[in-house]
């Protein structure tokens, strides 16, 4: 029996004593029994204790975990139960439970397309099918024909890719790779060949028992489906035939499950180059801690030696052919090299025993961990906080810590490392022990994945964060940075030249400001939770108009065609009343990268994707404030400041806004006011510039100063009506 506190139980599991003793009382602590104020817990009890787990660990499932197996969330849980999308089996205090059986066909019709549930959401999980990922390798490799026929003919005969067809297709395809680069030699049917003996006595083929000594009736799934072991591959220099099968093969759902977004080659070759061209490679150990299928591997320079290269990787799979791809790329047949440069471990939970110079890749995004790993991760790394840890966070903290002084990380990241407020942690961990050396803004680089993302480059210095001498390219715009910059982990941009940046302290100097933190009320739009069953788009006596994020344009809106009967108590979620129907207001873009505001004095009702604003600043005008929030300097700071495509409550919070007097602004209204009425979009576009100077001179900005502005917002859309 293990004995544990009340008290370190509660501060272990974030509840209360007095809940802890309550459980304890129940039994509901997986038998536990109270004594005095210690509990006893059967020490056979692998798994932390997570109350959500109490019924689930029977015979039924909670809502919550159902939601997390199916990667929604609780609020939209609870909407499919209103809705009759998903049928509890019982209800226990208000709670809705699930059978085992229940569920596991949920996710069966989910997975085969019966059920259409996640189609129109952006997390499709459970969506299976196979996907060619063209982008993998190069476009003009010769065997991205070949792949795509040999995935054209695994659909076309709607044939299952288990696990062991998987392995036979790619082994399929290695033998061959080896033999053409060996021997010039093209032939298909390489599998069965080497399944009967014929091919023994090859120096490298002892990596393709590793992919299927564990299935001892391979030579059934190549006899079962000839046709697809008919077709010829060709060993081809730092493409990665065998991960572009692998990867196109696999569930998309695996993928997302794990985190893994396999970086196109043209992503590859940049993060090498980039690395390479600005720092000595020779004779410096390189490791790759996610390598995957080891294509960053096969894209490092020729004069970098093998015996300098390391790769890891949890996915055995992957490792098996990140092997083969290791010993050609560098003629190597010798296990025991193979095994230690490219080893099968998992990253976060094992010492390298190693410093290096470079460690380069694309970890993990959004990996599912259990509650027993994550309580483990956030024993170990302090990037670790919260209830959902997100992977590259903890793999950027890992890799600082294996990097000697001096040694260089370059990993592609999701953009939002940088400004989103749950990174900050490691924002605060880099900024403590690094600079940066590079940054490149990729944009969507990956295939059908919408998700901004970034090349970084930290030097490890074991000092403070210095900005000097960082380079950055974004887009067709490249610079140096020769000034120190002010910066801390809240958010890390610099999407701005050193001129652009004199502006924005300028802005954040002004004397005479306000912003808008504390002193303004945002209200979310409606969440019906099912817009189809809801909107309407013919008018009707009971219902009205209701307005989306598209329907809105700098300072006014366009009359929507969606209706809606307004039932606050039917919808998930939905803001009090009174902010709707509030005399007047100001309406934003939820997704948008500009600011984009509107002002309503009609009580018009809006969805989620345009929110609400209501300033309660004392002394300045609502129209006053959205003629600032509307202005190319506002956009300007929140384009450098943030770079983000959705305009968050603490983005417009930090917007300084000039505090001027009664008079001034009255001179400011009556152009807001003019745009108001306007309908020629030519007098609109005409009355904008001029508001635009206007409040430039508020904020003490030169013409020059304005001008660099105007640049910067060069081929933006204004959104004006």
């Amino acid at each position: 029996m293990n004995l544990r506190s009340v008290k370190e139980t509660a501060e272990r599991f974030n509840i209360s004593e007095r809940r802890v003793q309550k459980l304890c009382e129940s039994g509901r602590i997986d038998g536990a029994r109270m004594i005095s104020n210690v509990w006893l817990i059967p020490s056979t009890a692998a798994k932390p204790f997570d109350e959500r787990s109490v019924v689930s660990s029977g015979d039924l499932v909670s809502l919550s975990d159902l939601c997390k197996e199916l990667s929604i969330s609780v609020a939209t849980g609870r909407n499919w139960v209103k809705l009759g999308k998903l049928r509890p089996t019982s209800e226990i205090k208000r709670t809705a439970f699930f059978d085992r059986e229940y569920v596991a066909d949920i996710k069966s019709q989910i997975r085969s397309g019966k059920s259409t549930v996640l189609k129109r959401r952006r997390n499709k999980k459970y969506v299976s099918g196979s996907d060619i990922y063209n982008s993998y390798v190069s476009d003009d490799s010769i065997n991205l024909s070949v792949v795509q026929a040999v995935i054209a003919r695994i659909e076309g005969k709607k044939i299952e890719v288990s696990e062991g067809l998987l392995c036979a297709v790619i082994a399929e395809c290695a033998i061959q790779l080896i033999l053409n680069k060996q021997y010039g030699i093209k032939a298909a049917g390489c599998l069965s060949d080497y399944i009967h003996g014929n091919l023994r006595e090859n120096k490298y083929l002892f990596l393709i028992d590793d992919l299927i000594y564990q299935y001892p009736l391979i030579k059934g799934v190549s006899d079962m489906y000839p046709e697809i072991f008919e077709y010829e591959y060709t060993y081809e220099e730092g493409e990665d035939i065998l991960g572009l099968l692998y990867i196109s093969l696999k569930n998309i759902g695996s993928r997302k499950a794990t985190g893994s977004y396999y970086t196109p080659t043209a992503v590859v070759k940049k993060v090498c180059r980039s690395l390479f061209d600005r720092n000595d490679s020779a004779d410096k150990d390189i490791f790759d801690p996610c390598c995957g299928t080891g294509n960053f591997i096969l894209q490092l320079p020729s004069n970098i030696d093998s015996k300098n290269v390391y790769g890891n990787d949890i996915d055995s799979l992957s490792v098996k052919i990140a092997r083969i791809n290791y010993a050609l790329k560098y003629d190597i047949c010798d296990a025991s090299i193979i095994y230690e440069h490219i080893t099968e471990e998992d990253y976060l939970a094992f010492d390298t025993n190693r410093k290096y110079d470079f460690i380069i890749g694309n970890p993990p995004w959004g990996y599912e961990f259990s509650d027993l790993q994550k309580e483990q991760l956030r024993y170990k790394y302090g990037s670790a906080v919260g209830t959902g840890i997100e992977s590259y966070d903890v793999f950027v903290e890992q890799a600082l810590s294996d990097l000697k002084i001096g040694g260089v990380l370059s990993f592609v990241l999701p953009e939002a490392i940088l400004n989103v407020r749950t990174h900050t942690p490691i924002r605060r961990i880099m900024l403590d022990c690094c600079s940066f050396q590079y940054l490149e803004f990729l944009g969507n680089a990956f295939d059908k994945v919408q998700c901004p993302c970034i090349i970084l480059q930290s030097v490890y210095t074991g000092n403070k964060f210095s900005s000097i001498g960082m380079i950055v390219q974004d887009g067709s715009r490249k610079y140096s940075i020769q000034r120190e910059r002010k910066v801390n982990a809240d958010c890390l941009s610099f999407s701005m030249t050193d001129e652009e940046y004199l502006i924005l302290e300028k802005m954040d100097n002004l004397q005479k400001k306000v912003t808008l933190a504390g002193r303004a009320v945002f209200a979310l739009g409606i969440v019906t939770g099912d817009n189809k069953s809801y909107i309407s788009q013919e008018k009707k006596t009971e219902n009205e108009m209701v307005l989306k994020g598209s329907d809105l344009y700098r300072f006014k809106f366009n009359p929507s065609e969606n209706y809606i009967i307004f039932k606050p108590e039917s919808f998930q979620q939905v803001a009090p009343t009174k902010y709707y129907r509030a005399s007047e207001k100001l309406l934003y873009r939820f997704i948008c990268n500009q600011l984009v505001f509107a002002y309503d004095d009609k009580q018009t009702l809006s969805l989620n994707s345009c929110n609400i604003l209501i300033p309660e600043i004392d002394g300045l005008s609502m129209k006053y404030v959205l003629a600032i929030l509307n202005s190319r300097i506002a956009q300007f700071y929140f384009k450098k400041q943030f770079n983000s495509v959705k305009v968050l409550r603490s983005h417009i919070e930090q917007i300084p806004i000039a505090f001027i007097e009664k008079e001034t602004q009255e001179r400011i209204i009556e152009i807001v006011d003019s745009i108001l009425e306007a309908s020629d979009s030519d007098a609109i576009v005409k009355l904008y510039e001029n508001l635009d100077m206007k409040i430039a001179g508020l904020y003490g900005l030169g013409i020059d100063e304005y001008q660099i502005i105007k640049s910067s917002m060069e081929g933006d859309n204004l959104f004006l009506y």
